[in-house]
């Protein structure tokens, strides 16, 4: 697990204007976060770094942006209305709700020791409540809730060993399968025809499109369609920073295959989300990849891996990969009564394609990130902060600086950089709070590369100085060369 801690992500992304509390000035609004000017720029920086590499510079690739509100019938074929839930957990004696899978991981040594008390009793081991190795048993302890026996084992642990953070009493009910997709209706009456939701995720945008993109472009296979947007899930309990909320931004990516070739496009994608790792600045022993067994794959995959990050709050999915068969398109097929197969150009063959669907989150990016970044040191004899950010994902590029602000020969020389260097690099920042090392300080911290300071030599010889924010090493440059 990474070595810095969340809550210094959480005071440097609020103090230098990357994140803040959503409705803040309201009391917030749990789940929800707002992006400042630092953060807009490093999320879109982070998005347009994605639409780059796997659509601009791929031919087999096409863009769409949906809606986010669907005819309801989308989530009844996709299976969502159904089963799109997680364990809801209620405290009985202050009615604080929890997911229940969240209390035991929060819990491992008392599950773990729970676990030991009870030994080897068969209706434990069968119920799969929690199931270990003597190895390492807090990172590989599984919980599962398999019926109403395995229920009455989560309730039997929780009533003895865990409890409430809110209350402290130990009263818990019986978990219960909580729907995450909110739920809304379409124009001015409120009945079952009108019902809609905002979408928990973007792929049913996604493969509702197929249709169109293959009529208008008739593209060969393999092809993807891919997209960026909102999504929107009910948590019942938010928490980690922006890992876990209730609205969300997705980059999803359906690559339609033929079904003999699922498998030499699946380690095709394998090897781009490994070059998507590199591409943000994330250490390789950092990532981590889980091939998830069958028992624990979403309904549609034959095969999923779990890309997993060294977060503060532990290793958690940073993204997935899931081989999806034909299971969106034939549904859609069966809903809709419209055919979704493709007839391969010049033959007579027919079929359904299936999918290899990389799915990445914004957000949990945007956290691992910051996190790869993170840095402390010590600059004559204080503690220096600094994000170490690449250079193409960093909100600021350039920071340009009179060296006295009370110099108005040094000011308009300095704006006449400023001016020219923005006008060529786009993220560039003016600075003249405080004196240079403060705000060398300021630079440093959100992750500025390179701090250009117009001094009384650039009034005599146009170079200036620029220092870099890793090795904080300064140099004289022409203004020409660095324009």
């Amino acid at each position: 697990m990474s070595d810095v801690k969340l809550e210094d992500i959480v005071s440097l992304a609020k103090r230098r204007g990357f994140i803040y509390q959503g409705s803040e000035v309201y009391g917030g609004l749990s789940g929800t976060w707002d992006y400042g000017p630092l953060g807009v720029a490093l999320k879109r920086n982070i998005m347009n770094l994605w639409w780059k590499m796997f659509v601009e510079d791929r031919d087999d690739m096409y863009g769409v942006d949906a809606a986010i509100l669907m005819n309801q019938k989308v989530w009844q074929a996709s299976g969502h209305v159904d089963t799109f839930t997680d364990p809801l957990i209620a405290c009985l004696s202050c009615g604080s709700r929890y997911r229940a899978d969240h209390l035991i991981k929060d819990n491992l040594d008392k599950a773990w020791d729970y676990r030991n008390e009870l030994g080897e009793l068969d209706e434990v081991i069968d119920a799969k409540l929690i199931t270990a190795t003597p190895d390492d048993p807090k990172d590989i302890i599984i919980t599962e809730y398999l019926g109403e026996d395995a229920q009455l084992d989560v309730v039997d642990f929780l009533n003895e060993k865990v409890s409430c953070s809110k209350c402290g009493q130990k009263s818990w009910s019986e978990p219960k399968q909580f729907n995450m997709m909110f739920k809304t209706n379409v124009g001015p009456v409120a009945d079952e025809s009108s019902i809609s939701y905002l979408r928990p995720e973007t792929a049913q945008g996604i493969f509702t499109n197929y249709k169109n993109v293959v009529d208008s472009f008739y593209p060969d296979l393999p092809f993807g369609i891919a997209q960026q947007g909102k999504a929107f899930r009910n948590e019942i309990s938010p928490r980690d920073f922006v890992f876990r909320s209730r609205e969300f931004e997705q980059m999803e990516i359906e690559y339609f295959v033929a079904p003999d070739k699922w498998q030499e496009s699946f380690e095709h994608w394998v090897a781009k989300c490994k070059e998507w790792f590199k591409a943000l600045g994330l250490p390789a022993d950092s990532v981590h990849e889980l091939e998830v067994p069958e028992d624990d794959r979403a309904h549609y995959s034959k095969r999923t891996i779990d890309f997993e990050f060294d977060y503060p709050i532990g290793r958690e999915e940073l993204m997935g990969l899931a081989y999806r068969t034909d299971f969106d398109l034939a549904n859609i097929q069966r809903e809709s009564g419209k055919s979704m197969e493709y007839a391969i150009k010049g033959t007579n063959e027919k079929f359904v394609p299936h999918v290899i669907e990389p799915s990445f989150g914004v957000e949990r990016a945007l956290m691992a990130v910051l996190v790869s970044a993170y840095r402390e040191d010590e600059q004559n004899g204080e503690k220096r902060v600094f994000l170490a950010l690449p250079e193409h994902l960093a909100p600021v590029k350039y920071a340009v600086s009179p060296l006295l602000k009370n110099k108005p020969e040094l000011v308009e020389k300095a704006r006449e950089v400023y001016a020219a260097l923005k006008k060529k690099q786009g993220n560039v920042m003016w600075d003249d709070n405080g004196n240079i090392g403060k705000r060398y300080r300021r630079q440093d911290e959100i992750g500025t590369p390179y701090c250009v300071v117009i001094d009384f030599d650039t009034l005599e010889d146009d170079t200036v100085t620029i220092r870099d924010r890793d090795t904080t090493e300064q140099q004289r440059v022409g203004i020409k060369d660095l324009i």
